[in-house]
């Protein structure tokens, strides 16, 4: 199940920005290593809708391998950045199982599985896609932003499925943390996962590994697109 009935650990310190208007559909939106949720939730006001809700939640601190075991926000342990390194795969699952949490929390109050989105960035993208790509629900779509596939051999068997839904991926060309290529490996992954046609991966010049307002005018666009008023 998709959540199970697991209690929601992650939605009371979530920062949340609601729209306008009713919500009728909700965004939820995964930071980065190190990061938390009230950064992004600054940077999605700028694109916010009347009628979609953009839920943040923050990530547990746990030691990370690949800081030297320093304790910070993280979704799961990381080992390596390479498409070879090690991973904490059950660390991920267990993540992924809070997402799934949340996902629930909104449908049980009112918001359908395909009016809800996931997106992130860096390890929250990576998480994002996880996600969406093994939850029982068929969603409205995933914004995945300087990332990659989380345990990408699993795939496409890992899959719930007939999984169909639009994902934008964004990266910048000078990211020296999760180099495009990865961004573009991830890509083609995921062609072979859902429709070849839903994946556009989109990526900027002279952007490192952070996000534009360029790239946020075209995450925009696609939350628009993929969750229109109704």
């Amino acid at each position: 199940m998709c959540g199970n009935n697991m209690s929601v650990p992650l939605i009371a310190e979530a920062v949340t920005v609601s729209g306008s208007d009713k919500d009728t559909a909700a965004v939820i939106f995964l930071h980065g290593l190190g990061d938390s949720g009230h950064g992004w939730a600054d940077t999605l006001k700028e694109i916010k809708l009347p009628h979609v809700k953009f839920i943040c939640p923050n990530a547990p601190k746990i030691p990370v391998t690949l800081n030297m075991r320093a304790t910070m926000p993280a979704w799961f342990d990381l080992m390596g950045l390479s498409p070879d390194s090690q991973e904490d795969e059950s660390g991920i699952k267990k993540a992924a199982e809070n997402i799934k949490a949340i996902i629930e929390h909104e449908v049980k109050n009112g918001i359908p599985p395909n009016r809800i989105m996931l997106g992130g960035f860096s390890q929250g993208g990576a998480l994002s896609l996880y996600t969406a790509l093994t939850c029982q629900h068929q969603l409205a779509g995933v914004v995945a932003l300087s990332c990659w596939l989380p345990l990408h051999k699993t795939f496409p068997s890992a899959a719930s499925s007939g999984k169909n839904f639009p994902i934008l991926q964004c990266h910048g060309e000078m990211d020296m943390v999760i180099p495009v290529q990865y961004g573009a490996m991830t890509a083609e992954k995921l062609k072979s996962i859902v429709n070849p046609q839903m994946i556009t991966f989109k990526t900027y010049p002279g952007l490192p590994h952070s996000s534009s307002s360029l790239e946020m005018a075209v995450v925009k666009e696609f939350i628009e697109k993929h969750l229109p008023g109704i």
